[in-house]
């Protein structure tokens, strides 16, 4: 049995189970006379509680499949609401009747229990009033004896003869037929509700599940596509550095091509993660340093002001190698006697720091939109939820500097 099933069916035995439960206490403590003396209605009231029990729960359990099947979670409110009505009206009536047809049939009837002794309780009054075999009933002259017996007869017990001197029985207490349907309306429906309000929330809570697995998939989806970009994007630029090495200096080139193995071998690596330490996107960051230093020679400088503390920080993989990929391609080169690369990395107000400054300016040539750095803020705000800032601006007057502050991960 499936573990939702077995919860409904504890839900259904400890929901309905709660009336009969009341009922028993305060039979026992406060109408034990009424209900359980003699034996015969003892065992009777307790054959009723049973009776009524089972067909609450096979009127429901029989609603909620005729729910299921009509796949009410999917009606707009207004057919919801009719739905209620002649969902409550229907099995309050199948409840209702069926255990009151069920007691009568197996005999177990509080209400033909109560017929039947009310019965012998008119028997036994006309024959001390000396009434028996005599046409009393006969009389309807209000002020004669016959017709003021007969009345309290059927007043005290509900029985009559009527002018064929045959029995028979008027309810002296209607309300309790209202009183027993009204109070089975009253309890289908606060089933009914619980089980729709219970229900909605499910449904409710399923799809805020499914909105944030989508989320899920979409972001992942994104990031992916951002790195598979990333490293097509490095390498080229790799290999154009390589290019220009193979004729002017094959030894530089083929040292050149370790240098890309290695970036190559650490970029595969860190493939498929989010982040990687900072301390292994520096390793990337100096083998391409290395790379292009092969290039530029003294006309590129670099520096490295790097707190230990910070080593272990994550940050999404080749972004440091973008950012100083980006510092030699538009300030560097542009430069004829070249420039410095300078690359911090520190704690500063709860923040993690991570900046790029080099020699250069922001010109117009510059596009702050590129790809690289496009895809630098879009994982920034994917990973960390809009909690990262980057920013590019001039400083020094000479200098370009790239700063990026994520949240403190420790």
């Amino acid at each position: 049995m499936r573990k939702t099933t077995l919860r409904y069916w504890m839900c259904q035995v400890l929901g309905w189970g709660i009336w009969p439960a009341f009922t028993l206490f305060f039979v026992f403590f406060y109408a034990n006379d009424m209900y359980l003396k003699p034996i015969e209605k003892r065992n009777i009231f307790f054959a009723v509680l049973a009776i009524e029990f089972l067909w609450n729960i096979l009127a429901t359990h029989t609603l909620r499949y005729v729910l299921k099947k009509l796949n009410w979670i999917t009606f707009p409110s207004n057919r919801v609401i009719a739905l209620f009505l002649l969902s409550v009206t229907l099995t309050g009536l199948v409840s209702f009747y069926g255990a009151k047809s069920t007691a009568v049939l197996t005999g177990y009837s509080l209400v033909e229990y109560d017929k039947r002794e009310a019965f012998k309780a008119a028997v036994s009054k006309e024959k001390a009033l000396n009434l028996s075999g005599t046409d009393y009933y006969r009389n309807t002259q209000k002020e004669s004896d016959g017709y003021t017996a007969a009345q309290n007869i059927k007043k005290s017990t509900g029985w009559y003869r009527n002018s064929a001197g045959n029995w028979q029985y008027e309810d002296q207490d209607k309300g309790r037929f209202w009183w027993d349907i009204i109070l089975t309306f009253l309890f289908v429906s606060l089933w009914l509700l619980l089980y729709m309000v219970w229900h909605y929330l499910v449904r409710n809570r399923k799809d805020e599940i499914d909105k944030i697995s989508l989320e899920k998939t979409v972001k992942e989806l994104e990031l992916n596509t951002i790195k598979s970009h990333i490293n097509p994007h490095f390498i080229f630029n790799s290999l154009n550095s390589i290019r220009a090495l193979v004729d002017e200096n094959p030894q530089r080139a083929r040292t050149a091509i370790t240098e890309l193995s290695n970036i190559l071998r650490s970029s595969m690596q860190v493939e498929k993660m989010e982040t990687v330490p900072l301390h292994k996107e520096l390793d990337i960051v100096k083998d391409y340093l290395a790379l292009e230093h092969m290039r530029f020679e003294e006309r590129l400088k670099i520096e490295m002001d790097i707190d230990e503390d910070t080593l272990e920080q994550p940050v999404p993989p080749m972004m440091l190698q973008t950012l100083v990929e980006n510092a030699i391609k538009h300030g560097i080169s542009k430069k004829i006697k070249g420039g410095v690369v300078r690359v911090t990395s520190k704690f500063t107000d709860h923040h993690f720091e991570l900046i790029v400054q080099n020699t250069g300016t922001l010109s117009d040539e510059f596009v702050p939109e590129g790809f690289g750095l496009k895809s630098t803020r879009d994982r920034l705000k994917f990973l960390f939820q809009g909690k990262a800032d980057f920013q590019i601006t001039k400083i020094n007057g000479s200098e370009v500097q790239a700063r990026i502050v994520m949240p403190v991960s420790f």
